[in-house]
């Protein structure tokens, strides 16, 4: 077997690989913010602008992990991202390294890129195209 033919052949399960470690990341996020685990300062009413993001870190990152609804919910994070960069870390400097954004960026771009390539094969998206009635 060549290179090219098992590159191929694992591409679209690299996504899927992707897609799930990205979403338990980004949901324990979620669950700092919401359920208070693991244990930090972060506390914020449910309604405010962080307590909301909560809600969407841990909503949309399981809805990722399991692959379901994948490419919208993937666009509306990568936008969370995208909103919580330049409104939490952007005003502290110019440089990602120093202004703790590098985390919002990469999430930025790994869920844009997800809203576009798909779910990958191991997700509920996929078997649910793959059904024939």
């Amino acid at each position: 077997m060549d290179l090219t033919s098992i590159t191929a052949q694992w591409a679209p399960r690299m996504l899927s690989v992707l897609r799930i470690v990205s979403a338990l990341i980004f949901m324990a996020h979620g669950t700092q913010k919401i359920l208070g685990f693991p244990p930090s300062a972060m506390n914020p009413p449910l309604l405010s602008m962080s307590g909301i993001a909560g809600l969407l870190e841990l909503v949309g990152g399981a809805l990722l992990v399991i692959g379901l609804f994948s490419r919208p919910v993937a666009f509306i994070l990568s936008g969370e991202m995208a909103f919580a960069y330049f409104i939490a870390h952007a005003p502290k400097s110019f440089f990602p390294a120093l202004n703790g954004g590098d985390a919002a960026i990469l999430y930025c771009f790994v869920f844009l890129y997800i809203a576009f390539a798909g779910p990958g094969p191991w997700s509920i998206d996929a078997q649910r195209s793959r059904r024939t009635y």
